[in-house]
């Protein structure tokens, strides 16, 4: 069978200070005609439709838009599951019904264990929840992490795999070794968000979203397609695409990648002022993509970002060489301050930045006599 891999629509994204709407709308009526070429037995959609868990209008009827259109007029089963910026409450409503066109859409934990069948193959939804709600699920203490969630669901769902047929594993989670960008929100602090890419070998394929970049990982079974869009400076580089997977009976599969082209690309440019003003200069540029420019210029320059707007409208963020230079200087010289400073002294700094209160000699013995009892190892109630 063919099944197109996709993720991370982020529909409702707002980039900085632009909402992206259009250029998803763009973007999609491309996979719509893609998928009218590729003539594909299923869509994955692994998870961030939405860019919030309470989107904006435009975002819900896009959304409805396009569904319609793929699993109505073209009568291709869609399968998605939420993510970590959905609402799986919200995108969960009405799917009991939903399941007569062949729209399944899961946001729900309890959903997960049995497989939806199509065309000779298992596919798992499993949407992304906090470790806390698998420890809640599963009344199993153990779990405190992503990892440990993640090896206690595939457990589960092993217990009644079946070995002769493909099984798709469809989830949102943050594979460790997986290269980030910035617009990828951060699912836990330190390890704990990360999972093993071990806990997916019973599977086929693993149909994976949440990173942004198709070559986020590099592994034989488990990909994530990457997002729509470049949501972030960060995905300059990116080249943007869907998975397309045409899956053999006994588990093998052949990759095909299309590529998606934006009505309007997210670019960073550099140079002089003078030089990025000049015709000779922009025209073999296409002026009105979404643009972070550098000036190497030094010294005062008035109301450089609205020249810079003249020729390229769409100028997102401007910087300066010296002053990134300069915040460079800044960061090395406080971090060696930092290096010398006692504790009291950092606390000091950190209240100075949080308050405007005075920190009185009454404060600084109250805070030097608990950091003495913390580093003597008291407990302080």
């Amino acid at each position: 069978m063919k099944f197109i891999h996709t993720a991370d629509w982020h529909l409702g994204k707002l980039v900085h200070g632009v909402y992206m709407t259009e250029e998803q709308r763009y973007v999609l009526n491309q996979f719509v005609q893609l998928i009218e070429e590729e003539k594909p037995e299923a869509i994955i959609i692994a998870g961030d439709l939405y860019d919030r868990s309470v989107p904006p209008t435009e975002a819900v009827s896009l959304l409805e838009e396009m569904l319609f259109k793929i699993n109505v007029e073209l009568k291709v089963p869609i399968l998605a599951i939420s993510g970590n910026h959905d609402s799986a409450e919200r995108l969960s409503f009405g799917s009991s019904w939903y399941k007569h066109s062949k729209l399944y859409i899961n946001g729900k934990i309890e959903e997960s264990f049995k497989p939806i069948h199509i065309n000779g193959a298992n596919f798992y939804l499993v949407p992304y929840a906090e470790p806390g709600i698998i420890r809640e699920f599963f009344q199993d203490s153990s779990i405190s992490s992503h990892d440990d969630a993640m090896k206690r669901i595939v457990s589960e769902i092993e217990d009644s795999l079946n070995p002769n047929e493909p099984n798709i594993f469809v989830g949102h989670a943050f594979v460790f070794g997986g290269k980030t960008s910035d617009s990828e929100r951060t699912l836990s602090v330190g390890g704990s968000g990360c999972v093993s890419v071990e806990h997916f070998s019973p599977f086929s394929y693993t149909a994976l979203g949440h990173l942004h970049s198709p070559e986020a990982l590099k592994h034989e079974k488990v990909r994530y397609s990457g997002s729509l869009l470049k949501y972030s400076f960060s995905e300059a580089n990116h080249q943007k695409s869907v998975s397309i997977i045409e899956l053999n009976s006994d588990g093998s599969y052949v990759l095909k990648e299309r590529t998606l082209v934006p009505q309007k690309d997210m670019r960073e440019i550099s140079g002089y002022l003078e030089e990025l003003l000049d015709p000779s200069v922009y025209q073999y540029q296409k002026v009105d993509d979404y643009l972070k420019v550098t000036l190497l210029d030094e010294g005062a320059i008035i109301d450089p970002i609205n020249k810079l707007r003249q020729i390229y409208p769409n100028v997102m963020h401007m910087e300066r060489r010296i002053e990134l230079s300069d915040l460079r200087k800044k960061h090395t010289i406080t971090q060696s301050g930092f290096e010398r400073k006692s504790e009291l002294d950092l606390f000091y700094d950190f209240y100075q930045e949080m308050t405007t209160s005075e920190f009185t000699e009454d404060k600084r013995r109250l805070m030097a006599q608990m950091i003495d009892d913390v580093k003597k190892g008291m407990v302080l109630v």
